[in-house]
């Protein structure tokens, strides 16, 4: 059978079927708050000729701790936040699919931990933009797939990668309007929880053809989580 193929188990059932419908409908849901918060903030900015970029990430200033929660929901302009729009829905769309018990504590660990270290280690200047956010992602299910084997988390990454422009040359100071920093250390923030979720991460494998229905059920079901559990960017 085709790895791709093996995802979900050989017989299933429609309570399965029905499930997996509430989990996608619950990651489309987050995924398009998200996007809708971030495009919020934009065009009330537009709308209301504010400028909330003070509200970035300034290194090592008690100001500047401020932007590790405020600086993922602004952006420089339209052009800077249409480019940050598609990675972001499909990456924060595949976490909460395939991991359905922790998405969210992921989530929240990859926002906090790569705005914190950019605030440790940045250069001096203002760090806007959720770009770091989408390396930890990217990142993270990258990783993700590597240590389970699943193709669908690699193949994900790789596709964002690509659209994105070339994601990995973004971690080196090659622009400096960019902040590479924000990439830099949101993708590590995505490796080390890729490492630190490792137990929980989503696996190819099913159950086997002779294995009884009744006492796989639950297993079934739960899968594929079932292991668990200034600068624009």
């Amino acid at each position: 059978m085709p790895l791709l193929s093996r995802y979900h188990p050989a017989s299933y059932t429609d309570e399965q079927f029905q499930l997996e419908k509430r989990i996608v409908r619950h990651a489309l849901f987050v995924a398009c708050s998200f996007i809708m918060v971030v495009w919020l903030v934009r065009f009330f900015e537009i709308e209301f000729h504010f400028d909330f970029s003070p509200w970035g990430i300034f290194p090592l200033t008690l100001k500047g701790l401020r932007g590790i929660l405020f600086s993922p929901l602004i952006h420089a302009n339209f052009e800077h936040l249409v480019a940050n729009t598609f990675p972001l829905f499909i990456l924060t769309f595949s976490l909460f699919f395939f991991y359905r018990k922790s998405a969210y504590s992921i989530l929240i660990l990859i926002y906090l931990f790569s705005g914190l270290f950019v605030w440790i280690a940045g250069r001096e200047a203002l760090h806007i933009g959720a770009s770091g956010i989408i390396y930890g992602l990217a990142a993270f299910l990258f990783m993700s797939g590597i240590l389970s084997y699943n193709v669908r988390l690699l193949t994900i990454s790789m596709i964002v990668a690509l659209l994105y422009g070339g994601l990995l040359w973004g971690i080196f100071p090659i622009k400096p309007e960019i902040s590479w920093e924000s990439h830099l250390w949101g993708g590590v923030s995505g490796l080390g929880l890729a490492l630190l979720y490792r137990k929980q991460a989503p696996s190819n494998q099913m159950p086997e053809e002779d294995e009884d229905p009744d006492d796989s059920e639950d297993e079934d079901i739960l899968e594929p989580d079932d292991d668990q559990s200034g600068e624009k960017n």
